[in-house]
């Protein structure tokens, strides 16, 4: 049996995700996924809509992931790689080279797996902001007339 280990937040769970948990899981028989934790990201500088529950029973319910772990820091990839006998460590492409350290430290195979073209949760966030921004433009707007219109009385 071959087990396959990945991190992430997997905030705002879309098809890009599933796109990936699928790929990672055709790498071998068993997919673990390491969700960071609130606490973690805070110290990456990282503030996930969902919390790090909801995000783990997210994951939990995708046909592609068979166990869910915390990641609380950096530094546990090793031991999670001996604890849970994973064979491949793969994450997507953005990461290419960032933990190949991982391969020589641990017998692991180090994979970096394509990540799925023009979809992201930066790029989500990024959209979901601008319509806030216009949503305050356009109350603004709404104000400034209605005011117009008051001082005309």
């Amino acid at each position: 049996m071959t087990t396959v280990i990945t991190y992430g937040t997997f905030d705002l769970f879309h098809v890009g995700h599933v796109r990936l948990l699928k790929r990672l899981r055709a790498l071998g028989d068993r997919l673990i996924v390491a969700c960071s934790t609130d606490e973690f990201n805070a110290i990456k500088g990282k503030k996930a809509i969902f919390s790090y529950e909801d995000r783990a029973e997210i994951l939990s319910a995708c046909t592609y992931v068979d166990l869910v772990i915390p990641e609380r820091n950096w530094e546990q990839k090793p031991d999670d790689i001996r604890t849970h006998k994973a064979d491949i460590f793969a994450m997507g492409d953005d990461w290419a080279g960032r933990f190949d350290y991982l391969g020589t430290e641990t017998g692991c195979i180090v994979t970096y797996v394509a990540r799925t073209p023009d979809i992201s949760t930066t790029d989500i966030k990024g959209v979901m902001r601008r319509i806030d921004e216009d949503r305050l433009q356009s109350i603004r707007n709404m104000v400034e007339g209605l005011r117009a219109e008051l001082s005309k009385y």
